[in-house]
């Protein structure tokens, strides 16, 4: 089961990672997967997790505990209005399309390319929300509705799962850009996480079932007692990162989110 040392490090960090990521799921509306994998990565290896197992039980494990930190999450927006159900409602057939596809291709996309292409693209869209000049002035006038709008929905799906993620990031980027108020995409990109999470974590547990060197505890992909000490404390956490959102005017808010996409983008490019 590992060396008892390494195990009484590994818990307290789980739950640290845990806290992190609910306050950053909470402020930003994401699932906090960019706080957790990495630190799945480092840690999962202290518990048992074998060395080639690692990147896939890191990002079931990481799937997991965002259902949770969404559902807090959102269920915090909501009570501040700034969760649009409808859009939710409409998305959610072709986000879970995509997440299918998504976990079928999880073990042969190459994670390198994969973290290149997403690390260029919110580094270039930082721009976007730290710019002074383009400060809520959408690129486009709304969302778009048919085929594109359902091509969306599955294009966040297929990238969250495959990155571990909730889809929160690309779901407020994707909101932002078209024109809705940085508040009400954040809340409603809370949502999201839960719809991707739910059907992504159950294909890494299918796809998992079986496999050797997952370290004890784990159900597929997905271990258990990581993803338990992950969500103690992101349930805590969340509703403190959407007070502070909401505590922040919009201008200031759209710049934070700003910074954040910088320094993901930065940190999935130095992954390369």
């Amino acid at each position: 089961m590992g060396n008892l040392s390494l195990i009484a490090f590994a818990l307290p960090a789980l739950i640290m990672a845990g806290a992190a990521a609910g306050f950053a799921g909470g402020i930003f509306g994401i699932g906090g997967g960019f706080v957790v994998v990495p630190a799945l990565m480092f840690l999962l290896p202290v518990i048992g997790v074998a060395p080639d197992q690692t990147a896939h039980v890191a990002v079931g494990t990481s799937l997991a505990s965002i259902i949770f930190t969404s559902l807090r999450s959102t269920a915090s927006h909501a009570k501040r209005g700034s969760v649009d159900f409808g859009l939710l409602k409409g998305w959610a057939v072709w986000v879970v399309i995509g997440t299918a596809i998504g976990t079928a291709f999880a073990s042969l996309v190459s994670g390198v390319h994969l973290a290149a292409i997403f690390g260029a693209g919110v580094l270039a869209f930082s721009v976007y929300f730290l710019l002074p000049e383009r400060q809520g002035q959408p690129l486009f006038a709304a969302l778009p509705s048919g085929v594109p709008r359902a091509g969306i929905a599955s294009a966040l799906g297929i990238f969250s799962t495959l990155l571990g993620i909730g889809g929160g990031t690309l779901t407020t980027l994707t909101m932002t850009v078209c024109g809705t108020p940085i508040h009400r995409a954040i809340g409603t990109a809370a949502g999201m996480g839960a719809i991707i999470a739910v059907p992504a974590t159950l294909g890494f547990i299918l796809i998992g079932l079986g496999e050797s060197g997952r370290g004890w505890g784990s159900l597929g992909y997905v271990h258990l007692p990581a993803a338990a000490a992950l969500i103690a404390t992101s349930v805590l956490f969340a509703p403190l990162g959407v007070a502070a959102a909401h505590h922040l005017a919009p201008a200031m808010l759209r710049r934070v989110f700003g910074l954040y996409l910088a320094f993901i983008g930065v940190l999935m490019i130095a992954k390369i």
